[in-house]
């Protein structure tokens, strides 16, 4: 909850993404619904780019955004009947 002046907002978990541009790696785990195991092993098959900083693992959130972009699947190429 956000107080501001008289009145109180909630804030949305999307609402909370838009404003980040880092993300740490439970918040970027949470943000492409994995563990944070699966995160850091994407990370060491290079499949997932992280900036480490003071011992931490730090991601763009751009960056997980132009991942899950390119990972789109798309009919007939995968199996499906194309409509």
């Amino acid at each position: 909850m956000v107080f501001s002046g008289n009145t109180v907002e909630e804030i949305t978990s999307a609402s909370l993404f838009e404003n980040l541009v880092w993300l740490n790696s439970q918040d970027a785990a949470n943000y492409l619904r994995k563990t944070v195991g699966a995160l850091r092993a994407a990370v060491c098959r290079g499949q997932v780019r992280a900036y480490k900083w003071q011992r931490r693992l730090y991601f763009k959130r751009s960056e997980l955004d132009r991942l899950l972009e390119g990972s789109l699947m798309r009919g007939a190429r995968y199996g499906r009947h194309q409509l």
